[in-house]
């Protein structure tokens, strides 16, 4: 059955004048159309902390010395996707901080990697690349690439961001989207001076990039970083948020994501709930994973991923709904 998007003014309605229980609904019976109760693993591998920007929300900023730096071998980035695979996942997320990688480098990864395993799919999340290193990750194999542009605000993007410009992230996602990636992207929700018109400007952009997969996930400070002293939202504005993004955009991926996790024991589920439809099992050795803070008090870093999965099995089926190891390709892709 085809789902229409919502029009925006409907979404800007529902934001300001609907209570959150009604909206969820709406997106429970959407996500349901869509696809149905299925929710869809992601093996997470953060195989480098090592990052060049120095973002005033992120715990491993370039300028924050009390992060210990590490840079994962091809060999145990190989022997990591290896493990996965015995556990029936399909498809691979390799994240790591920006600019730490030339495109050449990333490109014969991937193709180490697609040449032992050539049916799962890999995405890639590290940052900025010109259009001609995106040809040569596209020529290697890449089929995803995860790029946030964290909020949809000129200004508010400067100050976050050390005076970036915004125009710089959402040439790169048109770039992605030219080359026909899998594109996905996303934001935060609540940072400090998000303003209800910033948030629904974040929602107005995903729908007019029509993103293939949207994550999204609560600001949480982090001690050592210029905002650690900023407001924490509750997990409610994520939920409500996720619920309209839904809406917005009926055929996406839409993760529950493990912020949602730290700032609430059940905020996965809550996300799920809400029309989220994919998980992501962080499998990243868990020396390493102790290491790659983006905000504290981060969730099952003390145990391999895929000892989570059972786990997460569990969570899912309490909200109705069943893992399913597919690739999961987006309906919004794949159409």
């Amino acid at each position: 059955m085809f789902i229409s998007e919502t029009p925006f003014e409907e979404i800007e309605y529902l934001y300001y004048n609907v209570p959150i229980e009604e909206i969820i609904k709406k997106a429970t019976q959407v996500c349901d159309k869509t696809y149905g109760n299925k929710v869809y693993l992601r093996g997470l591998i953060e195989f480098s902390n090592i990052c060049f920007m120095d973002c005033k929300y992120c715990g491993i900023r370039r300028s924050n010395t009390k992060v210990e730096r590490y840079r994962m071998s091809e060999v145990d980035i190989l022997a990591t996707i290896a493990s996965g695979i015995e556990v029936g996942l399909k498809t691979f997320v390799l994240q790591s901080g920006e600019n730490a990688y030339r495109a050449l480098e990333l490109a014969s990864l991937v193709e180490k990697i697609k040449s032992k395993w050539s049916d799962i799919a890999v995405t890639l999340s590290c940052g900025y690349f010109k259009k001609e290193e995106l040809k040569i990750l596209k020529k290697a194999g890449v089929d995803r690439y995860l790029f946030r542009f964290e909020v949809a605000d000129e200004n508010l993007y400067s100050f976050l961001k050390n005076g970036e410009k915004l125009s710089k992230r959402l040439e790169m996602l048109n770039n992605l989207k030219e080359l026909d990636f899998e594109t996905g992207s996303g934001f935060m929700v609540g940072l400090p001076g998000e303003t209800d018109e910033i948030l629904l400007k974040n929602l107005r952009l995903c729908r007019d990039f029509q993103f293939d997969m949207v994550g999204i996930g609560p600001f949480i400070p982090h001690p050592d970083t210029p905002l650690k002293d900023a407001r924490q939202f509750s997990i409610e504005r994520t939920i409500k948020v996720t619920a309209l993004l839904r809406l917005t955009l009926p055929y996406a991926n839409i993760p529950a994501t493990t912020a949602a996790g730290t700032l609430d024991p059940s905020g996965r589920e809550k996300m799920l709930k809400a029309g989220a439809n994919v998980l992501m099992p962080n499998i990243t050795p868990p020396l390493n994973k102790k290491k790659y803070l983006l905000y504290p008090e981060k969730i099952c870093i003390d145990e391999s991923g895929l000892e989570c999965i059972g786990c997460m099995s569990l969570r899912v089926k309490s909200v109705g709904k069943v893992l399913s190891f597919e690739r999961g390709d987006s309906i919004s892709y794949v159409k």
